[in-house]
């Protein structure tokens, strides 16, 4: 049962169609990534993005000693690499294996079918709640070239994550 109060927040949560995000990152050699929703622009000047990291995801445990992340947007063409991130852990098998990328910025994956990303230095971390935010600064990148339709929370609220939040 929800704490009081909360229900009215969770019902309007429920109802947000935000864009999903696939965040890589790798430290010592070790490539990983996750599926994200809980990121977002913070500021425009110096421009910063908010990325959370639950804190019982691999990516997590490997971005804590990391010094960057790569954030990417996928078309709905390409839900199956977004899928594989979502709905299976590191912990069990190698995501790398099974979709095409390389080493991009300060070495970080990026991943080839990503319509669009941007490498980001973490400039601070902070406990929000299960998930610890990495706030980024932007220093490479690539843009769409033509974005149809991103892939949001409808195309994936069914998947079974590989570790729970």
């Amino acid at each position: 049962m929800a704490e009081p109060g909360i229900e009215p927040f969770e019902e309007l949560v429920a109802l947000l169609n935000y864009p999903m995000f696939v965040v890589t990152t790798q430290s010592h050699g070790v490539p990983s990534g996750c599926l994200v929703g809980f990121a977002s622009q913070t500021s425009i000047h110096p421009p910063r993005f908010l990325v959370g990291l639950s804190k019982r995801n691999h990516t997590f445990r490997v971005a804590a000693d990391a010094d960057h992340l790569a954030v990417h947007v996928f078309e709905r063409d390409h839900l199956d690499v977004v899928e594989l991130f979502g709905s299976q852990t590191s912990d069990k098998i190698d995501k790398f294996e099974r979709c095409s990328w390389h080493a991009g910025p300060e070495g970080l994956p990026i991943l080839d079918d990503a319509a669009a990303w941007f490498a980001g230095k973490i400039v601070d971390r902070f406990t929000l709640g299960d998930h610890v935010g990495h706030l980024l600064a932007p220093i490479d990148g690539k843009p769409p070239e033509k974005l149809r339709e991103w892939v949001s929370f409808g195309d994936v609220h069914h998947l079974q994550p590989g570790h729970e939040a």
